[in-house]
């Protein structure tokens, strides 16, 4: 398990990290992901920091608060020293039936930390984050509650996921003018089959240097080696049909992905995510699951090694359709670089 830089912070977190939707039991839009009791996901948690994963991601939605109670009993209950595990959790869903029961008003991202602090039984969470756009709430007031929940130490870090270029921008500027903590991140959907994310979030994040967690990985389990164009296997996708992808693409990806896989030994699953591993933009990616041998399988993607060749052959078959500005960039880009003298080399 390698460890990666998070983002341009000091923050040490491993290239995979636990996601615990699927803590919990959920009657809401979560009910198809959650349904793992205490004990099986105390079990996961201890799986996952034996395979040297020390990062792990939750968030008050998740089975209506029961994710982070679980999440926080398992720590416990195996003896975890908090200052070896990185735990973040996000706050923006509903919660409630009430008007302010939701979003990223000040009202409501102070008393959502502090219930989730509760339901996690922690003094603090690592990464505190939006969890959406909030079109009611101005930025401004969202990222000062967040400056004032790290100052308070009920956080370290803050980042903001299914957001916008424009908008992370947007609030990047009014943090440094106002003297504000800055998003350290940005949790995105991500996969080898839904690469929308390069086209401005991808460019924005290499240059801002914030960190990114791909939630999804596997494309709500299309890419998991069950499901192929012959015939759609039975699992999540069969019944919650998310996130949206191109299943051409993705066939023909998994076509190419199944090939790879046979000749190193190793599932589709972990091909998918051996490629997101080789990205450079991403610090962690998110896996779950509820069962052991999907989690064993997940962790042994870091073991596998894609070749210049294997990767050009993916980012070929995956390759987004030329958009403008974009294509616009390729052509006029060349002969501006083509402009700037050699630098000077030793001898």
């Amino acid at each position: 398990m390698r460890i990666n830089r998070f983002g341009t912070t000091g923050l040490m977190v491993s290239e995979l990290c636990l996601g615990t939707m699927t803590f919990g039991a959920s009657g809401g839009r979560f009910r198809d992901v959650a349904g793992l009791d205490q004990s099986a996901s105390t079990a996961l948690v201890k799986q996952a920091l034996d395979a040297g994963i020390n990062f792990i991601d939750t968030a008050n939605v998740y089975s209506e608060g029961h994710s982070e109670v679980f999440t926080g009993q398992a720590l416990r209950d195996l003896g975890v020293r908090r200052s070896d595990v990185v735990i973040a959790t996000k706050a923006m869903g509903m919660m409630g039936s009430g008007p302010n029961d939701a979003g990223v008003s000040r009202f409501h991202l102070m008393n959502e930390i502090d219930a989730s602090l509760t339901r996690l039984g922690l003094d603090h969470v690592d990464l505190y984050q939006i969890h959406g756009w909030d079109s009611q709430t101005p930025i401004e007031e969202a990222l000062r509650a967040l400056d004032d929940i790290v100052r308070t130490g009920r956080a370290r870090y803050i980042g903001v996921s299914n957001w916008a270029a424009w908008q992370i921008m947007k609030a990047l500027g009014i943090s440094d003018r106002m003297g504000l903590e800055k998003f350290a991140s940005l949790q995105a959907y991500y996969t080898v089959a839904g690469r929308d994310l390069e086209r401005e979030i991808v460019p924005m994040l290499q240059s801002e240097g914030l960190g990114l967690m791909v939630w999804s990985p596997l494309a709500g389990g299309l890419l998991s080696g069950k499901y192929t164009r012959a015939g759609e296997g039975q699992g999540r996708r069969a019944s919650f049909d998310f996130p949206p992808v191109n299943k051409e693409r993705a066939f023909d990806l998994i076509d190419a992905m199944q090939a790879i896989g046979s000749a190193k030994g190793a599932s589709v699953a972990q091909v998918a995510l051996a490629w997101l591993l080789y990205q450079p933009v991403v610090s962690t990616v998110i896996v779950g699951a509820k069962r052991a041998d999907q989690l064993a399988d997940n962790i042994a993607a870091c073991d596998v090694t894609l070749t210049a060749e294997e990767i050009g052959q993916l980012d070929g078959l995956s390759a987004l359709p030329p958009e403008y500005p974009g294509w616009m960039f390729a052509m006029q880009g060349p002969y501006r670089a083509k402009a700037a003298s050699p630098r000077r080399v030793p001898d």
